[in-house]
């Protein structure tokens, strides 16, 4: 009997960062898809790994077939890969071969999965392709907000959240927030709290990076997972929202909801709140990101009615974490703002977690940095990537002195 599943369309991705959390999790939906849909087969063609090859191997070795491309971004480790275990599969290197597989003519969909600004440059050229892009990166819009709608204008590209938060008011509003009598008042991110949600400031100040990568709920990478700690995940979630759903930062608020089984809400102008639930599984976000506008079985847990939930929802301390009203104003004033917010960020990051900086540092240094730049309201591509590096040198300097 003929395989009818070789006579369906193809869909190829590109998976940008596949050894992260997101990455991973990518990968596995593709699989997972083969198997469950009638209308079309899901193919990795590409992925990307940075440093730590094995895991890259380990994915890449649990699909029936090697991807057309690997791309190694870091050049100072490719030359451990074993290019001999993936058979005909074009191995790249560097930075600028994201760029070319994300432009490739081939790839359908780019998972943009790449942590931190280093995932910008491949997610805008995607964009400019007109891609359909599955959004993880949200450093890209943080950064260059302004510049990705410019670009999805003119290309038309499709952008889909899928941060959890993001994906879930996505889920509630979808294609209606283009109707003005349907679009939201107000969109209501949840946060878990992270480790520290009811913790004193005195045990903030004395937390080692251990304590901090102990998240209740997400298994996540360590710098996401230290800036939900801080919250600054967050912040970063506030402005990527505003650009989003394009929402002014005072119509977007943050509760605190440590179950994360209620993703986000979006709130209308009758006062009616819906929510997307589920229980956290990242798996979930993806799928809908690359099947939109069709749902699909998942894989993932379904919510399980016959238990007994107790989702609680508080509100943010905002003096506590003092993140949260950094993402605000940021979302508020735009322009250079996310670049230089983000760069310290990723520093500060680092330092605490090679014990050189205090918990409750790490907030207090990007502020500085912040105050510091000369905000620009329009800047180009140019000014945002010469700004990021002058808020990571910024920032070290800081410390430093």
């Amino acid at each position: 009997m003929a395989d009818v599943s070789s006579s369906l369309p193809i869909t190829n991705v590109a998976v940008l960062g596949a050894t992260g959390s997101i990455g991973t999790a990518a990968i596995d939906v593709l699989r997972h898809l083969n198997t469950v849909d009638t209308e079309r087969r899901w193919n990795l063609f590409s992925a990307s790994g940075h440093q730590n090859l094995s895991a890259l191997v380990s994915s890449l070795e649990s699909l029936d077939h090697a991807p057309r491309e690997i791309v190694l971004s870091a050049p100072e480790t490719a030359a451990s890969f074993d290019r001999a275990r993936f058979g005909n599969a074009r191995v790249s290197v560097g930075p600028e071969a994201l760029v070319q597989a994300a432009s490739s003519p081939e790839v359908d969909i780019v998972v943009a999965s790449i942590v931190g600004r280093a995932g910008l440059e491949s997610t805008l050229a995607a964009i400019d392709c007109g891609k359909r892009v599955a959004l993880a990166n949200k450093e890209t819009l943080v950064v260059a907000g302004s510049l990705v709608y410019e670009n999805l204008a003119r290309s038309g590209a499709e952008l889909l959240p899928v941060d959890s938060e993001h994906s879930a008011i996505f889920q509630c509003i979808g294609e209606k927030k283009t109707q003005a009598f349907c679009r939201p008042r107000k969109l209501i991110l949840t946060a878990s709290g992270g480790p520290f949600r009811t913790a004193s400031k005195a045990e903030m100040d004395a937390a080692t990076p251990e304590l901090a990568m102990r998240h209740p709920t997400w298994e996540m990478g360590p710098k996401i997972t230290i800036d939900s700690a801080t919250m600054m995940n967050k912040a970063l979630e506030i402005i990527e929202a505003r650009w989003l759903f394009d929402m002014p930062s005072d119509a977007i608020e943050v509760v605190v909801h440590p179950q994360s089984i209620i993703h986000s809400m979006v709130e209308f102008e009758d006062g009616s709140v819906i929510a997307q639930l589920s229980p956290p599984d990242m798996r979930l976000p993806i799928q809908y990101a690359l099947t939109y506008p069709r749902r699909l079985a998942s894989h993932s847990p379904p919510l399980d009615c016959r238990k007994l939930y107790n989702l609680t929802i508080e509100p943010a301390d905002g003096e506590r974490f003092p993140a949260l009203e950094l993402g605000f104003e940021v979302a508020r004033v735009g322009g250079t703002a996310g670049s230089v917010i983000n760069a310290a960020n990723e520093v500060a990051v680092g330092l605490f977690l090679e014990g050189k900086i205090r918990f409750t540092d790490i907030v207090w240094i990007c502020r500085k940095v912040l105050e510091s730049h000369n905000h620009e309201s329009h800047p180009t591509l140019t000014e945002l990537l010469r700004l990021d590096r002058w808020a990571r040198n910024e920032t070290m300097n800081f410390v430093q002195s």
